[in-house]
C-alpha cells in the first residue's frame, strides 16, 4: 500500500442526525464504500469550538456572499447589505446549529477520502441531493426552507471539502492520541 496517497477527512453526524438514530446507517455507508474510521467520538460542542469550525476566512466570506447573492437574484431579490453582513448572519446560524446538541465526530482515511466523502454526503441542500447520499436519502430540507426559518439548511452531516479544511478540521477536533492506525482485513482486496 502506498502511504502517502491516503488522506484523513473529517465527517461529523449534526445532532439531527443523531436525534434520528442514523449514526449507524452513515458509519456504515463510509465503511461500505472501504475508507477506514480512525478516529469517533460524541461531543456537544462548545461555542468556542464552533467559532474555530466556522471561521470567517476571506475566501468563505467571498464564496459564500457570492453564492448567497446569485441565489437571491434568481428569485428576484437583490440584497442590499455587504458581504460581511451576510456572511455575519449565516455564520452565527452555522455555529448555532452546531452547538445545538451532540454530535459524532470522526475522522475517515483512504484514497480520495476527502471527495469520496464528500460525494456519500451529497449536496448541502438535501432537495438537491441525488438518491443514494445521506442527504438525499434522510432529509428533505432546503435553502429556500432555511431562509424562511432564519437559519442553516439542517442537513444531517458535515463533510471536509478540502484538503486544507480536512486537515484544520481533523487537528480541531482530534488531538494525535485520538486518531488510530491500523488495518482493515480487507484493505489488500480493496486497494
Amino acid at each position: 500500500m502506498v502511504e502517502e496517497l491516503l488522506e484523513k477527512t473529517f465527517i461529523a453526524v449534526k445532532h439531527d442526525g443523531v436525534q434520528r438514530g442514523l449514526v449507524g446507517e452513515i458509519i456504515k455507508r463510509f465503511e461500505q464504500r472501504g475508507l477506514r474510521l480512525c478516529g469517533l467520538k460524541m461531543v456537544h460542542p462548545s461555542e468556542d469550538l464552533a467559532v474555530k469550525h466556522y471561521p470567517m476566512t476571506e475566501e468563505w466570506v467571498k464564496n459564500t456572499a457570492a453564492t448567497t447573492r446569485k441565489a437571491w437574484k434568481a428569485k428576484g431579490i437583490e440584497l442590499d447589505e455587504s458581504d460581511e453582513e451576510i456572511c455575519s448572519k449565516i455564520n452565527s446560524w452555522l455555529k448555532a446549529y452546531l452547538t445545538e446538541g451532540p454530535v459524532v465526530a470522526m475522522v475517515w482515511e483512504g484514497f480520495h477520502a476527502i471527495e469520496i466523502g464528500k460525494k456519500l454526503v451529497g449536496t448541502a441542500s438535501a432537495k438537491n441531493a441525488p438518491p443514494g447520499t445521506i442527504r438525499g436519502d434522510f432529509t428533505v430540507d432546503s435553502y429556500e426552507i432555511g431562509d424562511k426559518k432564519q437559519r442553516p439548511v439542517r442537513n444531517l452531516v458535515h463533510a471536509s471539502g478540502t484538503e486544507a479544511e480536512a486537515a484544520n478540521e481533523v487537528n480541531l477536533w482530534f488531538t494525535a492520541d485520538e486518531l488510530h492506525k491500523w488495518t482493515r482485513k480487507d484493505w489488500n482486496v480493496m486497494h
